[in-house]
Order: C-alpha cells, then structure tokens, then sequence
C-alpha cells in the first residue's frame, strides 16, 4: 500500500498558474500508476491526469495543452502543472495511486480560481 498527501493547492485568478505535489509513502512508488482526480462541488469525481509507471500520460479533454502531469521516482512525487486556469477548474483535487486491484488516496486539495 502507499500513503499519499497532497499540496499546493489555493486560491488563484482566471488564467493563472499553479502547481500540485502528491508526495507518497509507504511502497514502490516506481511501480504504480499515478493519477490526479477532481471533484467539484455537486459533480461526481472526474480523472484529470494519468501517469503509468512508463511515464506514459493521459489528459482530460478539458484539460489538455493546460495541465501538465510529471514524477520524480526518486523523491517519490507526482506534480500536476496547471496553467491558463479557468473558474470551472475550481475543484478539490485528489492524488492517486493504482496497481491492479488497489487504490490508494490522498485527503485532497482545494483549488479555487476566480477573481
């Protein structure tokens, strides 16, 4: 099993920039599939980005040319870059972890864009 936290989440303007960190803990971070997940007040939870232990990467329609998925499996983290933010971004953002059968969750992080 991993333990995941997620950061960096906040209050920005449409259009603006910002940058969430998952750090996880607990297993092989190298072999798992690595995702971020959002839910926005009233909606079901949507995947947003997906990162396979190949560095192989998946984007949300809504989402593509804007956010970008990386890790460092070294310092065990997964960053989700989002740039160009709109208000319908605003959401709580989830880390996630995946490998057969199991997932694995972070307790989220709200992001809220608006001026």
């Amino acid at each position: 099993q991993v333990q995941l936290v997620e950061s960096g989440g906040g209050l920005v303007q449409p259009g603006g920039s910002l940058r969430l960190s998952c750090a996880a803990s607990g297993s092989i971070f190298a072999i798992y599939t690595m995702n971020w997940y959002r839910q926005a007040p009233g909606k079901q939870r949507e995947l947003v980005a997906t990162i396979t232990n190949l560095r192989n990467t998946n984007y949300a329609d809504s989402v593509k040319g804007r956010f970008t998925i990386s890790r460092d499996n070294a310092k065990n983290m997964v960053y989700l870059q989002m740039n160009s933010l709109k208000p319908e971004d605003t959401a709580v953002y989830y880390c996630n972890a995946a490998r057969g059968a199991y997932n694995g969750w972070g307790p989220g992080t709200q992001v809220t864009v608006s001026s």
